[in-house]
């Protein structure tokens, strides 16, 4: 659709010359009018007999409402009176809103009470947006009226958005079906509410001036929808400028960065329990092969190597630094790692922002734009990168490789990410800290791993995002082809803003993340240990061929339990076609149950578990498989982890290779079970129906996001 910015841009100059923060009515009218969106006929009226006049005009009933720029909050105000009929009544009315808002402001600017047309019946909705702090202009949708204050039944997304993904909104809310028509009532025009969203999305994208909009409410109707109330505010404050380097740029330095050929230790020590000591022995004991240069201002040799007094005296190339040095000294240090044209600085040292030196970041950061550094840190734990045995960190050497590449802001998750790998045998890229985040960030990390042939699937603990919509952009790209796992710290922290209008009131900053977080295909982690068991499973895990979950249980217990975490994680149970029931019932006891879950009882030996499992497996209809195991005397734990392995492995030999995941409930042999079904490629837990479901469900997220189902 085109829209008539020429107009917008001259009614947006004129509120900016006049040092207005929002928009008259009149003037929202206008810039709906621009934009396409429909709304009821209106004038303005200033005195009694011009309201009664006006209104008779546009034909009864009417709507008044109170016009100042200082009383946002109209009904608060008693500034709105709907249902007016009749000339007479519409004088009085004026005089009365007038009387009210004096009363309830009395120094308030008043221009007057505007007359409008009554829009009745349909239902109420919301179409507005923001300026986010991280993820910039958001779009939202909602009930409206009273409800959405009540209900704060709302979605967002990144702005702006397509037609498709307006429609998605739609359905993104909890009350989605009275939309659609509940009880005989009439479904409403869910395309005409689209397209409200799409065109605010777009205004708030040509126009950044626009901090707040709210259309609320919009009376949606099955014929259409109108919006009979518009608030616009206003700022002109140019938004900040952030540092954005184009893909290649990113890419230049971060493959140098994160597979080194050779790196500089600046602080590198001889003595034991010094960072840089411990840097310098998980480099040589890692099993890294590229040079290693220590940089030591007296020291000739640090562990057998040459030491240098400064980066800017090794004979060769260096791709990055890794600081090991007191805060003070890494300005001067960074100037001439700058000099030397080193393209990464690893920045270990504490002492700046989170301890409140604000200052000294920033000079950090104005040196590195200086000379195109780019830095990792400061305050992090370092980096590993596996398939360089690359342990570029004072922490412990990492060495076994895999396809999971993790993150943290948090030195404590970085640990805890650590000790996971370790214990669980999960193979790793590269596990990397991010700290302060004063210039790579997860955007960064995201485009590196797009590319790297060792990555596979991606996970992140993230505290916040300082470019969210950079963040968004790259993780919709990248979560096409990888899946990535978003594990946000402080999600029950509501947005602390001082909003004006109804929808940056309801605009708490978890809400924003996880609708944003999903529109570009993130699989969220709401927990530190679903975070590691998502980034450890998901490559493990085929991709799904359809919608259609069996769960083949030994016990009806953890049948119900798995079938409720089933509903939890958004999986469908599959319908049993009457010819697969039979099949079911040729297996299992007259008094199992077929039907989905299939319960085989826990008597049974191992002929029947491997039996429905091999028909769960080659009947095209199921698309993946949870298996409930009960520990009996008859089917022992290792027992079922063994055939379970082979059953699975003779189906992947024959090209069928579908999810399968396992619960497995009983006494502690049921641990080594789920280990040797892990070592065999399939997720398996013990003592819980809702790990392995979640994790299923995390598969199957990313799958729906990625297209792929």
């Amino acid at each position: 659709m085109s829209y008539d910015r020429d107009s917008v841009s001259k009614l947006l100059e004129a509120a900016r010359a006049a040092a207005r923060t929002h928009l008259g009515p009149a003037e929202g009218r206008a810039l709906c009018e621009a934009y396409g969106i429909p709304v009821p006929a209106e004038r303005l009226a200033r005195e009694s007999r011009e309201a009664a006049r006006l209104a008779a005009e546009i034909g009864f009933p009417v709507v008044m409402k109170i016009v100042s720029p200082d009383i946002l909050h109209k009904t608060e105000a008693g500034g709105v009176v709907v249902g007016v009929r009749s000339p007479e009544a519409a004088a009085e009315t004026y005089d009365e809103i007038i009387a009210k808002a004096r009363a309830h402001q009395p120094a308030a600017q008043i221009e007057g009470v505007l007359i409008q047309r009554m829009v009745t019946g349909g239902q109420e909705v919301i179409v507005g947006a923001l300026t986010d702090p991280s993820f910039e202009k958001v779009v939202a949708f909602g009930l409206g009226g009273v409800l959405v204050e009540v209900l704060k039944d709302v979605t967002f997304r990144l702005a702006p958005v397509t037609e498709a993904e307006a429609l998605s909104m739609l359905d993104s809310i909890a009350a989605s079906e009275i939309l659609r028509g509940v009880r005989g009532g009439d479904p409403v025009n869910r395309l005409a509410i689209a397209r409200i969203i799409v065109a605010v999305s777009h205004l708030v994208s040509d126009f950044p001036q626009i901090r707040e909009l709210d259309l609320n409410p919009i009376f949606a109707t099955k014929e259409g929808a109108t919006a009979v109330d518009v608030r616009v505010l206003l700022d002109f404050a140019p938004p900040a400028q952030r540092y954005r380097p184009s893909r290649d740029e990113i890419l230049r330095a971060m493959n140098r960065i994160m597979r080194p050929e050779a790196v500089a230790v600046i602080g590198a020590s001889p003595e034991d329990g010094k960072i840089g000591n411990s840097v310098m022995k998980n480099l040589i004991n890692g099993g890294y092969q590229g040079h290693i240069y220590p940089i030591h201002p007296k020291a000739p040799e640090v562990l057998g190597r040459k030491a240098y007094k400064s980066v800017k005296e090794i004979p060769g190339p260096v791709d990055v630094a890794v600081f090991a040095i007191p805060a003070t000294l890494v300005p001067a240090a960074l100037k001439e790692c700058g000099e030397k044209q080193i393209p990464g600085a690893v920045l270990i040292p504490s002492g700046f922002a989170e301890t409140g030196n604000v200052e000294g970041q920033r000079e950090l950061v104005k040196i590195a734009r200086e000379y195109n550094v780019r830095l990792m840190g400061p305050n992090i734990y370092g980096f590993y990168y596996t398939h360089k045995n690359l342990c570029a960190t004072f922490c412990t050497p990492y060495d076994v490789k895999g396809t999971a590449a993790l993150s943290s802001q948090s030195g404590g998750v970085g640990m805890a990410i650590i000790g996971f790998s370790r214990s669980a045998k999960m193979g790793v890229s590269a596990i990397v800290g991010l700290g302060n985040k004063a210039d790579i960030d997860e955007d960064d990390l995201l485009t590196f791993f797009e590319q790297d042939p060792n990555t596979q699937v991606v996970a992140m603990h993230v505290e916040d995002l300082k470019d969210g919509r950079s963040f968004a952009e790259v993780a919709r790209r990248v979560s096409r082809q990888k899946p990535v796992i978003v594990l946000k710290a402080g999600r029950t922290a509501m947005g602390a803003r001082a909003a004006q209008s109804h929808t940056a009131a309801l605009a708490g900053n978890d809400r924003i993340y996880d609708d944003i977080l999903g529109q570009s295909g993130v699989v969220r982690a709401y927990a530190l240990n679903d975070m590691l068991e998502f980034a450890r499973c998901l490559p493990m895990l085929p991709t799904p061929k359809g919608e259609n979950v069996l769960i083949i249980t030994g016990a009806g217990g953890s049948g119900v339990l798995l079938s409720d975490a089933c509903v939890d994680n958004r999986l469908k149970l599959m319908a049993m076609p009457d010819d697969l029931d039979a099949a079911f019932r040729k297996f299992i006891p007259p008094f199992g149950a077929a039907g989905n879950p299939v319960d085989i009882t826990g008597g049974e030996p191992p002929t029947t578990y491997r039996n429905t499992i091999a028909l769960g497996l080659q009947d095209p209809r199921i698309h993946a498989l949870i298996l409930g195991y009960w520990h009996t005397i008859i089917t022992p734990p290792m027992v079922f982890a063994q055939l379970c392995a082979e059953v699975v492995e003779e189906y992947r030999r024959k090209g069928i290779d579908k999810p399968v995941v396992a619960s497995l409930v009983g006494d502690v042999q049921v641990e080594e079970a789920s280990s040797y079904l892990f070592d065999h490629g399939i997720p398996a837990y013990p003592y819980t129906t809702e790990k392995p479901v979640a994790v299923l469900g995390a598969k199957y997220r990313w799958a729906r996001a990625a297209g792929l189902i």
